[in-house]
């Protein structure tokens, strides 16, 4: 384990001097201990299983025949929102028929814009409890937008709303609008 080296110098004459011990300590019985060690913890510990996220999605059809017939939103119970660019957001409660570029309207993202749209067609709504809210986000928008008409629906309390794609006929108003106001901007340049 340990041990004592002793140099003797032969030598003569002179004062006598005590002998320098060099002492060295043999380190592999400890070694040997630390990867005793390392190997106990690594064979003891629990690894951590990854976690997995559930989700709640509803079973499928065991019968395809009988699937339940589409959701039909009345118009008076919905409002219609649409993300487009440059941070515009546009709302409307309209069908296919009468929506134009007058009826499409144009509101800001903040409590006075947004909020106040969703909050007063939810008081006009005829049926409260089953107001909806439609988001529609065009190609044109950004993800924050999206996650802020999200905030905005935990903030209106407005429990029901869905995430769909932009239909052609709102697609048609909306690039005409949009399109009509780009226009002159571009001119002022």
């Amino acid at each position: 384990m340990a041990e004592v080296q002793v140099q003797e110098k032969g030598g003569k004459g002179g004062k006598v001097r005590s002998k320098k011990q060099n002492t060295r300590v043999d380190m592999t019985p400890m070694v040997d201990l630390g990867f005793l060690l390392i190997t106990f913890f690594m064979f003891t510990t629990t690894f951590s299983k990854p976690n997995v996220m559930d989700l709640g999605l509803p079973a499928k059809p065991k019968d395809e025949t009988k699937k339940p017939p589409p959701t039909e939103i009345k118009l008076s119970n919905s409002i219609s929102i649409l993300l487009g660019k440059n941070n515009r957001v546009f709302w409307h409660q309209q069908d296919a028929t009468s929506l134009n570029d007058q009826t499409l309207m144009e509101t800001t993202l903040d409590r006075e814009g947004i909020r106040k749209v969703i909050q007063q067609a939810k008081s006009r709504a005829a049926d409260q409890t089953k107001f909806t809210v439609i988001i529609k986000p065009t190609d044109d928008a950004v993800y924050k937008n999206f996650v802020d008409i999200l905030d905005e629906m935990a903030i209106t309390k407005s429990e029901q709303y869905g995430v769909t794609d932009i239909k052609p006929w709102e697609k048609a108003i909306y690039e005409k609008k949009v399109g009509g106001a780009a226009a002159p901007a571009a001119a002022t340049k």
